[in-house]
């Protein structure tokens, strides 16, 4: 019974997802703001250090147009589960997690990914929590690669908030939904 469960989870849900997420995008209006000086670097070729909030993660798909980039995603069963979602969005995985005392467990791949100018996205505040609180780890990332870390988030008009302990929202149809992001260098 479990294999089958893992089967669903890992093999059919995943392009379920992809399909409900891109059908609820097709009816939102997206606006971004403090945009121009991100758009500016990427279109030099440029990268960053993109980060958001674990809450939030369910639209960051959707914040740079035409994909691209890399997730740092858990070892864990629902880290295998995320991946398979954000492959249908033209997004990779870096597997690997904050450790306890602070610092990236895939640091070395990060740091390659960078240096060829992917951008990285981490969610500081990671599924454990504290949430929206940043563990040291993504600092010491930007001063070990010399990139900006790029802080997103976004809103909605109107949206319908999850299970408690998820803490995670999604917009309702037909709504505008806003991404803001700023460049902060370390």
């Amino acid at each position: 019974m479990k294999t089958i469960k893992y089967f669903l989870l890992l093999n059919i849900l995943p392009p379920c997802i992809y399909v409900v997420l891109a059908l609820l995008k097709m009816t939102l209006r997206f606006v971004h703001i403090n945009r121009s000086a991100v758009q500016e670097t990427w279109d030099k070729g440029g990268n960053f250090i993109v980060c958001f909030w674990h809450g939030r993660l369910l639209m960051m798909p959707f914040a740079k147009k035409g994909g691209g980039g890399k997730v740092l995603i858990s070892r864990h069963r629902d880290g295998e589960f995320i991946a398979r979602i954000i492959r249908f969005f033209r997004l990779g995985s870096i597997r690997g997690s904050y450790r306890k005392e602070g610092s990236v467990s895939s640091l070395r791949t990060i740091l390659q990914d960078l240096k060829h100018n992917i951008d990285v996205a981490i969610t500081p505040d990671g599924p454990k929590g504290p949430r929206y609180k940043v563990k040291q780890g993504i600092i010491e990332l930007a001063r070990l690669s010399g990139k900006a870390i790029v802080p997103v988030s976004y809103g909605a008009s109107k949206k319908k908030l999850f299970s408690p302990g998820i803490i995670s929202s999604c917009p309702t149809l037909f709504q505008q939904s806003i991404f803001c992001g700023e460049t902060r260098s370390i």
